[in-house]
């Protein structure tokens, strides 16, 4: 009897107690992939850490930008057949499924690739204790950070923004110390009012405030006076917000307010290219927040007040002007990332042509300048160069008969290549076929680590 049921213990699978993400059923047999995590040092109580990567686990990353550098995505399945573990594959195939419309199949991936991630933990990293931090300069990192983006994104879109708040914290609780993933470093709480969505953000939650039922009169007038002073400002600040805003919304704006050089065409125009990506980040975010009749009838009002204090050359209208061409001379890397990230089409459309003619890769995008590098690829001989962008990269990874030159020439016949690129990458990710990797000798071993 023991016999005939030591085939079936041995077919069984041990997942380990995971938070993020849980193992599913009709994911691969995992077999550790060849992540580990190190602790570098602690300082005041602080725990720095880095994710390693073994020389094999080496080797196939090698395989995987080789895989890239063919543009043909096939390779990259392929090589996922054999290694169903590899986080940058399952990244670039997740975005791959995501363009396709296939939003589950993404989601697993980036499951996948989190559950990949967890299994390394150090035993001292923890999630919630906020004392622990993974360097975004070091690439074996960067990795995590993409899954944990994209998976909040995805969290987000499924309706779940509490869950997807938690998972923000978390990205900015191991990457404190750092500039390098989205965030501005602001030494004093005011200097937060720099920036157009706390601006204006704040001063929607003061209007809310402002309207809750169960609050005194008293104090209801004073945080709506609060709101107004505070919306006053940002439009000042920011007087390039609102046609935007006011266009995703579908209102239309009064004449008065569209003819005046403040608020017109002039203040997109007059808009640097820096502020201009932030301003299409708040807009592309938030702009529903704004949609409340109640929220856009005191956004009315405002826009004439502020317009008035225009008119009457107020000097609070002229400091704005002069800090707007002061702070906002270039944005940094990071906020380009951020910007490519989001997929926000109000804020891509700002990006500076040296960040959209450069090759952008989505498992490791505009990686920082200044990266600290534990290994390298070694060299390899380069057949020839190509001045394509990136989209015709993409294009041509999958349509290997895609010829950027002859779709300039025929632009009528862009919808029929888009079609044929769908069909394509849906034959590819219905013949995609996991193969289980082989069994340690010991299926007992390290059975303490599992649950």
């Amino acid at each position: 009897v023991l016999g005939d049921q030591r085939p079936r213990q041995r077919n069984r699978q041990f997942h380990r107690t995971t938070w993020m993400t849980s193992p599913k059923d009709s994911w691969p047999r995992f077999s550790r992939p060849g992540i580990s995590m190190t602790l570098l040092e602690t300082k005041d109580g602080i725990h720095y850490f880095t994710f390693e990567h073994s020389r094999e686990y080496q080797q196939v990353q090698f395989k995987f930008l080789d895989a890239v550098e063919s543009m043909d995505p096939n390779n990259i399945v392929a090589l996922l057949q054999l290694n169903p573990y590899h986080i940058d594959s399952l990244l670039q195939l997740s975005d791959v499924c995501r363009i396709q419309e296939d939003q589950e199949m993404a989601r697993d991936l980036i499951e996948r690739a989190l559950y990949s991630f967890e299994c390394a933990f150090h035993p001292l990293f923890s999630l919630t204790s906020g004392t622990s931090r993974l360097d975004y300069l070091r690439p074996e990192n960067r990795a995590f950070y993409l899954a944990l983006y994209k998976h909040m994104m995805f969290l987000e879109k499924r309706g779940c923004p509490r869950t997807a708040l938690e998972y923000c914290k978390l990205i900015l609780s191991t990457n404190l110390l750092s500039q390098e993933l989205f965030v501005f470093a602001f030494q004093e709480h005011r200097n937060l009012s720099q920036l157009p969505n706390f601006a204006f953000s704040t001063a929607l939650c003061y209007f809310h405030l402002s309207q809750q039922e169960n609050i005194d009169p008293e104090e209801s007038h004073k945080q709506r006076h609060k709101a107004d002073e505070l919306l006053q400002i940002a439009l000042i600040m920011f007087p390039a917000v609102l046609m935007p805003l006011l266009d995703l919304c579908t209102v239309q704006p009064d004449a008065a307010v569209t003819s005046h050089s403040f608020f017109g065409p002039n203040s997109q125009i007059r808009q640097l290219p820096a502020l201009a990506e932030l301003t299409g980040l708040y807009v592309g975010r938030t702009y529903t927040l704004w949609r409340e009749a109640a929220v856009m009838l005191w956004l009315e009002e405002t826009v004439k007040e502020v317009l008035r204090r225009v008119d009457a050359k107020d000097p609070v209208v002229e400091d704005c002007q002069n800090k707007r061409k002061q702070r906002y001379q270039s944005a940094p890397r990071n906020i380009h990332r951020h910007v490519l990230l989001s997929e926000i089409k109000e804020a891509t459309s700002t990006l500076p042509l040296e960040v959209t003619t450069q090759p952008v890769m989505g498992f490791d995008p505009l990686p920082p300048l200044d990266s600290v590098m534990s290994y390298t690829r070694p060299e390899r001989q380069r057949v020839g160069a190509s001045n394509e962008s990136t989209l015709s990269l993409f294009f041509r990874s999958l349509l290997p008969n895609f010829n950027i030159q002859v779709m300039a020439r025929a632009g009528q016949e862009l919808n029929q290549e888009v079609n044929r690129l769908m069909v394509a990458m849906r034959d590819m990710l219905a013949n995609i076929r996991f193969q289980e990797p082989p069994r340690e000798d010991n299926p007992y071993r390290d059975d303490d680590e599992w649950d």
